[in-house]
């Protein structure tokens, strides 16, 4: 497949640091801590990370090798390399409707991070005294996401500044702001954990990160773990597929990849350094916190445990959030050009024009998940609102099935030629584990992922 004039990353850091930024998210500050917190700490993170190396790596590398061989957006590249198979192009389309549907109701929540870095820097949470409240802090937060104006504004600017990095294009806007802000981020992680480890529940965070206790694993541990690697890293989306079709053709795939996963695994048990040590640090507070963790936990805890040091107090909080706000930018920009470069190549449409009618169509979406947490809260289905609906398809169908469909494509469907000479880049690199990672991707990989499947609808009540 020769290679068109579509943009190409500049440098081999850009690659990497743009396809790390599409795996890190809020799945990694956000979900992974209270995965974590939930399924027994150390043991779940070994489980995690052995799923990263038979799950994760092989379908990444999957879409890596699609994207690139065909320069194509998701779903043409499923067409090119299946003429007489067109079914296969809706593996393509499925990430691309997943992919609006999840950057409509992740953009909600990232508007929330910009909400809460802005309270942050106005030290508002620490003024937050809670005179005989429950809990000030959840009252806040829910007060916070029912309300029909403010988080919408917050939604509105999120989005508006993704839409800025994607319309300058792929070297000046999402290559160039990779290499700010993934620098930038791992920064803010450094001196948060740094700080974290001096507090007085450092010890009991560290022995719950990474001495395992290996009675606390069952088959809900294993199958959370499966669960996290898989969403962790993007797989099953089309956003690595995407970005892969602007590598250049020296780039090393299976490199790339286990540099990503590398980053992605990094990032996610540094935000557990950050994290559990002040959890520990509270009396009554447990790891198994949930999903409130960050939004309504840790103001609280960073309150208490810095309470004698008010420059702490006020910059840590910020600096957290402000993270929180990198991580969902770098993720949302992956999915914006998803879509960005599905309409422009299929519709024929100016890239300019694309790439506002993306935002367009999300800033509505976006909003009207927003709202369906509050004014909108009645109008459901199911019994589930706009957010939980694109919330609940994407994560227990759309994305496992994406990713099962990838590996068995790629395992199965495509030439096995092809498959060797994008990882071996025209036989100039060596590779001689293929046929351990062909049958990983045929076998295991599929399996892992249908277990999932199984798992996220409930399948598992007699395991």
């Amino acid at each position: 497949m020769k290679e068109n004039n579509r943009s190409k990353f500049a440098s081999k850091i850009g690659v990497i640091l743009a396809s790390a930024g599409s795996a890190v998210g809020l799945g990694n500050i956000w979900r992974f801590p209270t995965e974590a917190g939930e399924n027994g700490g150390a043991a779940f993170i070994l489980i995690y990370i052995c799923c990263i190396l038979l799950l994760g790596l092989p379908v990444m590398i999957s879409e890596f090798l699609i994207g690139r061989h065909t320069h194509a957006n998701a779903s043409t590249a499923f067409e090119q390399l299946a003429p007489k198979r067109k079914q296969w192009r809706w593996v393509g389309r499925l990430g691309v409707l997943s992919g609006i549907m999840i950057f409509s109701f992740y953009s909600v929540v990232a508007g929330w991070t910009v909400n809460y870095t802005v309270e942050a820097g106005l030290n508002r949470f620490n003024q937050m005294v809670g005179d005989g409240q429950e809990n000030v802090y959840a009252q806040y937060f829910n007060s916070f996401v029912t309300d029909p104006i403010m988080p919408t504004l917050y939604l509105v600017l999120f989005i508006l500044l993704t839409h800025f990095v994607v319309a300058r294009g792929i070297e000046k806007g999402i290559e160039r702001f990779s290499k700010l802000m993934m620098p930038t981020l791992f920064l803010l992680l450094l001196v948060l954990a740094g700080f974290a480890l001096t507090t007085q529940g450092a010890a009991e965070g560290l022995k719950f990160l990474f001495q395992p206790d290996f009675s606390k694993i069952d088959s809900s541990v294993i199958l959370s773990a499966m669960g996290q690697a898989f969403f962790s890293l993007s797989i099953g989306l089309g956003c690595l597929c995407t970005y892969a079709s602007y590598f250049r053709k020296e780039v090393n795939l299976t490199r790339t990849a286990g540099s990503v996963a590398l980053i992605d695994t990094f990032v996610a048990i540094v935000s557990g350094l950050i994290i559990f040590p002040a959890v520990f640090s509270v009396p009554g507070m447990e790891p198994t916190e949930g999903p409130s963790l960050v939004f309504v936990a840790l103001p609280n805890i960073f309150h208490i445990v810095f309470a004698d040091m008010p420059i702490l107090a006020y910059t840590l909080p910020f600096l957290f959030y402000f993270l929180l706000i990198l991580a969902s930018l770098t993720s949302t920009i992956s999915m914006h050009e998803l879509i960005t470069a599905y309409v422009h190549e299929t519709y024929h449409l100016s890239r300019k024009k694309t790439t506002y009618l993306v935002t367009g169509i999300v800033l509505v979406l976006g909003v009207l998940c927003s709202l369906s947490l509050g004014i909108g809260s009645e109008y459901t289905i199911g019994g589930l609102g706009l957010f939980d609906i694109f919330d609940y398809l994407t994560a227990k169908w759309m994305l496992p099935i994406g990713g099962l469909l990838t590996a068995l494509f790629t395992g199965w469907y495509l030439d096995r030629k092809i498959v060797w000479e994008e990882i071996t880049n025209q036989g100039t690199l060596r590779f001689y584990g293929f046929r351990v990672f062909m049958f990983i991707l045929k076998f295991i990989t599929p399996l892992g992922i249908f277990l999932i499947f199984l798992d996220q609808l409930g399948a598992f009540n007699w395991f």
